[in-house]
């Protein structure tokens, strides 16, 4: 009984990411900032701070996603590393929501400070894996370091805290687009150094709510263990690429269509 309804979800996991893992996604997504980019550094900073914001409505998003990109000349990794003061002040006229102008040049300096030291995200990522092979520690070092950067308080409360047990639900999004490789053209796969098995679901409300009604996730609370405990139960039907469907639980719950047999 229990492996017939497996089955089934497992038929339906994959429709729905045939459905949406295609690049026809792109474009409402705010993986279509980081795309707007061909080189390496630009798609790491860009998609590092269009997952920052996601959150809220989506194409609000979206678009303050690629306003974001307009404040940086729309050439990120230039301007992290080479915006000057005047430059960095002109940030202050940017908003998402709590996210303001003085959060974003805190970021940028933060980021400059990790192009410095550690030659980008990825270089650091790919070195902090190869170290531990834990996720789960590579979240909290990066946080440790990210926030080594001078800055102000108030830009910490956008960084999740997995040490706090936070879902770090855009964290994980970020390393998706980052790590995650196959034919179909929406994730990236530049981080070859972290093993796709390695990742971590991004957990929100939506991808929460479906996966409790499809029996894949218990626990009520959208914190790190139910990422782990969502994570382990995709690892059964994929164990090489469990993340992959992210695109099937994040999209049946934003369109309902979960009983949509099209």
């Amino acid at each position: 009984m229990a492996g017939s309804c497996d089955d089934g979800v497992r038929e339906l996991l994959e429709r729905l990411h045939d459905r949406y893992n295609r690049p026809e996604f792109i474009d409402c997504d705010p993986i279509a900032v980081p795309h707007r980019f061909t080189e390496r550094a630009d798609r790491e900073i860009a998609g590092f701070l269009a997952a920052t914001i996601a959150w809220g409505n989506r194409r609000t998003i979206v678009r303050n996603g690629h306003r974001l990109m307009h404040f940086l000349d729309d050439a990120p990794a230039d301007f992290v590393r080479n915006a000057s003061e005047r430059e960095l002040a002109h940030l202050d006229g940017f908003v998402h929501r709590t996210f303001n102008g003085g959060d974003l040049r805190d970021f940028v300096l933060a980021l400059r400070r990790m192009e410095q030291l550690y030659g980008g995200l990825g270089a650091f990522f790919e070195t902090q894996y190869a170290a531990t092979e834990s996720l789960p520690a590579v979240l909290a070092a990066f946080r440790r370091e990210f926030l080594a950067a001078e800055h102000a308080p108030h830009c910490e409360k956008h960084l999740s805290d997995i040490g706090r047990g936070a879902a770090c639900k855009r964290l994980c999004m970020f390393l998706r687009w980052m790590v995650r490789r196959d034919d179909r053209g929406v994730d990236f796969g530049l981080w070859t150094g972290i093993p796709m098995s390695a990742l971590r679901l991004p957990l929100d409300v939506h991808v929460g709510e479906v996966g409790r009604l499809l029996g894949l996730l218990g626990r009520r609370q959208n914190d790190w263990r139910a990422v782990e405990e969502i994570t382990a139960r995709l690892r059964e039907f994929d164990a090489v690429d469990p993340v992959r469907f992210d695109y099937a639980l994040f999209g049946a719950g934003i369109d309902g269509c979960l009983h949509d047999n099209g």
